[in-house]
């Protein structure tokens, strides 16, 4: 029995045994039934003349099993033990007649077996109570964690649906009654959530768009039990405010950018328009005096400085300009573009750079086009300016479907963790990434110090791109 029930059970066992229930008048009459037998023994071991008249020597001895057991099944060991105790402390006076004449011997072995049922039957009827109660407990707590469940169920605001192993729906909640109608038991999911019959798992953890007009995330949950009849819960978490916010955030990133490039557009022009050719004009003007054969040499000498300071200061603006927003993107496309953009940095940075074409060379979108310069144009800069690379590559793969680009330099990197800091060399490298996400497509950076940095963007060459 103590290998089958815990020690708190055991410990428990043990304190019933030791309190009989004498409050219990069906256990007095055990008790006297008890007193009945050993009496009856008594008198017939007195007088041996009545052994021959109908009482066998040690039936009434073996009749204790009757009351004891009886004691078993209604009071467990605590009944028994004392049935057993107290018909053994009332065969003492039959046990010390003298001359043998209490048979001794055999009523020592029969009491012996007698309070041996009372100890089996006794624990056996006691393990079996623990086994009863552990059960009730068992039920219990089920039936409290089933009421707790579906009060849960009910309460959930998300539309949940329980499904068989068919894929039709057994049960659902009241939020699900309420999106798709009162006859939603027994029909196939797939016809409510718009997947196959067969791939309803293809839907776990994608955003649907449901009759509602709202959108909502499915969640595929294998509940537990029998596996021949096993079942699943799809939840539906409404995240149409998450998504609608989402495409909000989308938007405003997008009108930001796209305000930029309009910012920079405006700028390049009036600088090229105005500022550059002011210079230029007063370039000439100071040539055309120094040309004076009336001026002194010295002030000769002057007029040329200032004639060249000009010119170096129409060349930074040219070149500001162009940094802005490059001619050649829009007249001649991404790749010219970006060729002119390699050989101002080889100028600028003095490092060697290498640009790789393969594919099919097409003009693209505006957006796309630009998006992609931005995105080598800002990896080139931390190249320059941060990396201290000498060798830096640039690829475009023109795809049918995508266009790819990788930039690779050998600088001395840096630890990608740092990225969540708003340092100024990382904030460009977010702004890679958000472009590539507005375009529709994804990037990965790879840095470690010490091994460089790999740039890699795949960008989608259809209409889902920036707008600007």
């Amino acid at each position: 029995m103590a290998s089958q029930a815990s020690r708190p059970e055991l410990a428990a066992i043990l304190r019933r045994a030791a309190h009989p229930p004498i409050g219990d008048v069906r256990f007095w009459v055990i008790q006297a039934m008890v007193v009945l037998i050993a009496g009856v023994h008594l008198v017939v071991d007195l007088h041996p003349t009545l052994e021959t008249q109908g009482f066998p020597v040690g039936i009434p001895v073996a009749l204790l099993i009757v009351p004891v057991g009886y004691a078993a099944l209604h009071y467990g060991l605590s009944g028994s033990g004392a049935t057993g105790v107290w018909a053994t402390l009332l065969w003492l006076p039959d046990l010390l007649l003298p001359h043998g004449r209490g048979h001794s011997g055999s009523d020592l072995v029969d009491l012996a077996l007698v309070d041996a049922v009372a100890v089996f039957v006794g624990s056996r009827f006691e393990l079996e109570r623990v086994i009863h109660t552990r059960a009730l407990r068992a039920s219990a707590a089920r039936l409290a964690a089933e009421a707790r469940y579906r009060q849960l169920f009910d309460a959930n605001r998300s539309p949940i649906l329980v499904l068989d192993d068919r894929g039709e729906v057994t049960d659902a909640n009241p939020a699900a009654f309420a999106l798709f109608g009162d006859t939603v038991v027994g029909r196939p999911a797939h016809a409510l959530l718009g997947g196959t019959q067969l791939g309803l798992e293809s839907l776990n953890g994608t955003v649907l768009a449901l009759q509602d007009d709202h959108y909502y995330r499915m969640s595929l949950v294998t509940l537990p039990g029998d596996v021949a009849q096993s079942s699943r819960q799809a939840i539906l978490d409404d995240v149409t405010e998450e998504r609608l916010e989402g495409v909000r955030a989308t938007r405003y990133a997008q009108l930001v950018v796209s305000a930029d490039e309009d910012q920079r557009r405006r700028l390049s022009r009036e600088l090229h328009d105005e500022p550059l050719q002011l210079f230029l004009h007063l370039a000439r003007a100071l040539e055309s005096i120094g040309e004076e054969e009336a001026i002194p040499p010295e002030a000769r000498r002057g007029l040329s400085r200032a004639r060249d300071q000009a010119l170096e200061a129409a060349v930074r603006l040219r070149n500001l300009a162009t940094a802005l927003r490059p001619p050649a993107l829009d007249h001649l496309g991404l790749v010219p573009a970006l060729s002119s953009l390699l050989a101002e940095a080889e100028e600028e940075a003095a490092f060697a750079t290498r640009l790789e074409v393969s594919g099919h060379e097409a003009r693209l979108p505006p957006e796309l086009e630009l998006g992609a310069f931005r995105i080598v144009q800002e990896a080139v800069r931390n190249a320059t300016r941060y990396a201290h690379a000498e060798h830096l590559r640039v690829g475009v793969s023109y795809g049918e479907q995508e266009l790819d680009i990788c930039i690779e330099d050998d600088g001395r990197g840096f630890d990608q963790e740092l990225l969540a800091t708003a340092e100024p060399e990382h904030l460009g490298l977010l702004g890679m990434r958000e472009r590539a996400h507005l375009l529709g497509g994804e990037l990965v950076l790879r840095s470690a110090p010490g091994i460089g940095t790999s740039v890699a963007a795949r960008l989608p060459r259809d209409d889902r791109g920036l707008q600007t």
